[in-house]
């Protein structure tokens, strides 16, 4: 993120010193790595050959009014006369709604029925604060005091005993969301995992066994993060030690060089149960654009890199495709007036777009509120679907033995239709 997009001070310094912070209470190790400005972890479970979760945060609060545009709705293009999206370029379309053009890559699995989007998702109350939705959205439990994400409460309803619970790949800053008590690891790449010290097979033995008499009866976090390093090298290391060769053409991107190395991961069929990936920034208070800009940063350059490598991460996939969905996540939307520099304020309701395994797609979900002037709230798009019941649709689904009431404790879900029953 530059300084001339986000103008939002908590939306980096305060996560920084938020994940710092709670990284300390964690009862494993928090290693830290990057992917350029996409940050990348990755939890386990027991085998290599179950579903696969992909939460994919569009860090900054994203658009949801330039990504899924409502065309059919003249306040739409009354409260952006400078940066709204015509109509005639919008694929997609359906009597009422229309996605951004540069999602045309992922046209075919629109046409195919695996991605779909649901409308006016987010938090149960508006909250324009970077810092404050972020815990709450990836927390995920309202009132609770303990420092637990959601991922985190599920990957430890698994029966897994192993220290190898979840790996940090890509970040320093461990989303709040794999908080908790299951061990994480961390590496700049797969190409890393591996026990440090030189390739000499002889020494490497000598150093494993050194290391295990060590730290093997050795109580408290550096004890469980030594077992967990030495279990992870042990383990994924030679199961990626050979040189990947992708089945498509990624963007040369941060989130393209994620997502390969994501699709790595779930081709090794080392157990990768779900890998959460962050992708930003859409904090534009400044700098949307228009269709006629030019640069990454703009809404164009991010949709356009969104969709590029999402697309070339199921191609990529095969036949693995079918056990793999992806999901994003938002802090928020954005205000439906446009402010005085082009750009888009803090907001409330955003969209939800789901790929892949599962999805009944091809069709936009969830009950949309409308922009007229009794329908803003404070001028805001009104949220209608709790995030939660997306999440909950998809866990239903995809992770049958998974105890969603577990994960999100004390909320009820409503429908939401995004998800076939397996």
């Amino acid at each position: 993120m530059t300084d001339q997009q986000c103008n939002c001070p908590d939306y980096t310094a305060s996560r920084r010193a938020m994940l710092r912070n709670l990284a300390l209470v964690g009862a494993g190790t928090v290693a830290t790595s990057v992917f350029g400005d996409t940050f990348r972890q990755a939890a386990y479970g027991a085998t290599g050959d179950g579903n696969v979760l992909i939460v994919l945060s569009l860090r900054g609060g994203a658009d949801s009014l330039s990504m899924v545009v409502p065309h059919g709705e003249s306040y739409y293009y009354e409260h952006r006369p400078r940066i709204a999206v015509p109509r005639g370029t919008l694929v997609a379309q359906d009597d009422s709604f229309g996605l951004h053009p540069q999602f045309e890559p992922l046209l075919p699995m629109w046409n195919a029925g695996t991605f779909g989007v649901v409308l006016a998702t987010g938090l149960p109350q508006p909250n324009r604060s970077h810092f404050d939705a972020i815990e709450q959205i990836e927390d995920a439990d309202p009132g609770s005091v303990a420092r637990t994400g959601w991922i985190n409460r599920m990957i430890g309803l698994d029966t897994l005993t192993s220290p190898l619970q979840a790996v940090n790949l890509g970040s320093g800053l461990e989303p709040a969301s794999l908080m908790g008590p299951q061990s994480t690891l961390a590496t700049e790449t797969t190409n890393d995992i591996e026990l440090a010290g030189g390739d000499d097979p002889t020494a490497k033995g000598w150093r494993r066994r050194a290391l295990q008499q060590v730290w093997g009866k050795q109580p408290g976090p550096l004890g469980v993060g030594a077992r967990a390093s030495l279990a992870t090298t042990a383990k994924l290391g030679p199961a990626l030690r050979k040189q990947y060769q992708p089945q498509a053409a990624y963007p040369v991107t941060d989130l393209g060089d994620a997502l390969k190395d994501t699709a790595r991961l779930i081709k090794a069929k080392v157990g990768v149960k779900v890998v959460t990936l962050d992708y930003g920034s859409w904090d534009m208070h400044t700098n949307v654009g228009t269709l006629q800009s030019t640069g990454e940063l703009t809404m164009k350059g991010m949709v356009r890199g969104f969709a590029t490598g999402v697309a070339a991460f199921f191609k990529d996939l095969g036949p693995l495709a079918s056990r793999v969905t992806l999901v994003t996540l938002t802090e928020f939307g954005r205000r439906v007036s446009q402010n005085g520099t082009g750009g888009l304020d803090h907001g409330w309701a955003n969209a939800t777009f789901a790929f892949g395994a599962g999805v009944k797609g091809g069709q936009f979900h969830g009950n949309w509120p409308g922009l007229g002037s009794g329908s803003l709230v404070d001028g805001d798009l009104k949220v209608t679907t709790d995030y939660r019941s997306v999440l909950t649709e998809i866990l239903e689904t995809r992770f049958a033995s998974v105890s969603v009431p577990a994960v999100f404790p004390g909320f009820k879900p409503e429908s939401v239709g995004l998800m076939r029953a397996s």
